[in-house]
């Protein structure tokens, strides 16, 4: 099983990632217990494509309440090279955070610089001889935190940043849904270990080791199970999961098995093409479940804003059979309009909507017609 077991993390080797990239994996060496091996990237269909940072690699750590660059002991398990790793997640910065099964600590790693911030917290509560207690699962919010659930659902952390800095926060623990019967999620042989992924309503989706599926609500941490995945062998083992650009979850074995593809909606999972004996603890990419997307801005009836996820301060409004101008609204998470723009060509071509003056975080969004009808309202996340 998995993230019951003690995963792995990733390394840097000096390359720069230049490629688009769908997925990243916190991989472990081929040997009975978890040793990790490296973070590695990989393309759509589940091939491996460049290593990022891995147990060779020179690690250049920072630390956030030191405020300097530390030397972190090896021989303790409280470093940014340990081999017992589970999480992985990717965030809208395009970092890639992770933490140790045994520790604290929190590491955030930038896939140009190579460059690792320790961020060191008092919140995470692990206990090395208590399984249910360590951290197994991350995955970024659709908010644009990383959350992270430990094996027992007894702490669901988000990490927040801003300004460069780091906020670890404790939301509490899960309650089981009254319909979950028998198949609770704090139960070793039911919910412990594999993965999440989120969906565009800033809830979340875990994969245990052994199969099940559970939906985590965000607004009262109620996990309610939905059932099992199916279509995998009889031995498999789901250790890590993501969303690929497709709104498909992508699975992968610490067992070196093949990937699968899921679909959310009756939990069926198909075999992919891709390497095989690839011992895979963590999946962790940009995409959400549930998330609605323009591939082609042309053939689309739909108005809609894209893309969601902001790096270049500007998003594009498509707003096919509308008339006349359009008001174009954005408000920060207090309510406040911090941008107004008035929009006169999105029923012909794609308006570009510039956000230069707006900092990172997230935001909403809201469309009106000329007679100040409300026809969207969407999240969007500015990444520094």
């Amino acid at each position: 099983m998995k993230k019951t077991l003690l995963p792995l993390f990733l390394l840097f080797t000096g390359s720069i990632i230049t490629a688009q990239q769908d997925i990243f994996a916190l991989t472990g060496k081929d040997t009975p217990n978890i040793v990790f091996n490296d973070f590695r990237s990989l393309n759509f269909n589940g091939n491996s494509d460049q290593i990022i940072f891995s147990d060779q690699s020179t690690p250049s750590v920072y630390s956030q309440i030191l405020r300097k660059q530390v030397n972190e002991d090896k021989a303790s398990i409280h470093h940014s090279q340990t081999m017992q790793m589970a999480g992985l997640a990717y965030a809208s910065s395009g970092d890639l955070v992770y933490t140790p099964l045994f520790s604290s600590n929190i590491y955030v790693l930038n896939t140009v610089s190579g460059k690792i911030k320790l961020v060191e917290n008092n919140v995470i509560k692990t206990t090395p001889c208590d399984m249910g207690s360590h951290i197994t699962r991350m995955a970024a919010g659709y908010d644009g935190n990383i959350y992270t659930l430990n094996n027992s659902g007894s702490q669901m952390i988000r990490i927040s940043q801003k300004n460069g800095e780091y906020t670890v926060t404790d939301l509490g623990a899960l309650k089981n849904d009254p319909s979950n019967g028998n198949n609770r999620f704090d139960v070793m042989n039911v919910g412990y270990g594999g993965d999440m992924i989120a969906d565009a309503e800033n809830n979340f989706y875990v994969f245990s080791a052994s199969g099940n599926v559970f939906k985590i609500f965000t607004a009262d941490l109620n996990a309610q199970f939905l059932g099992k995945v199916n279509g995998l062998p009889e031995n498999y083992t789901v250790n890590g999961a993501a969303v690929n650009e497709l709104g498909n979850v992508v699975i992968a074995s610490a067992k070196g098995q093949s990937f699968y593809e899921v679909n959310l909606k009756d939990l069926s999972a198909k075999s992919m093409d891709g390497p095989q004996n690839m011992h895979v603890y963590d999946l962790a990419s940009k995409y959400f479940a549930n998330d609605r997307k323009i591939p082609n801005v042309a053939v689309s009836n739909e108005v809609n804003i894209y893309p969601t996820n902001i790096k270049e301060k500007f998003f594009n409004l498509a707003a096919p059979n509308t008339k006349g101008a359009l008001s174009v609204e954005v408000y920060d998470f207090s309510g406040k309009r911090v941008m107004q723009k008035e929009v006169t060509n999105a029923a012909r071509t794609a308006a570009k909507i510039e956000l230069n003056n707006l900092n990172s975080g997230v935001f909403v969004v809201t469309v009106k017609d000329e007679a100040k009808n409300i026809i969207l309202t969407k999240k969007i996340i500015i990444s520094e």
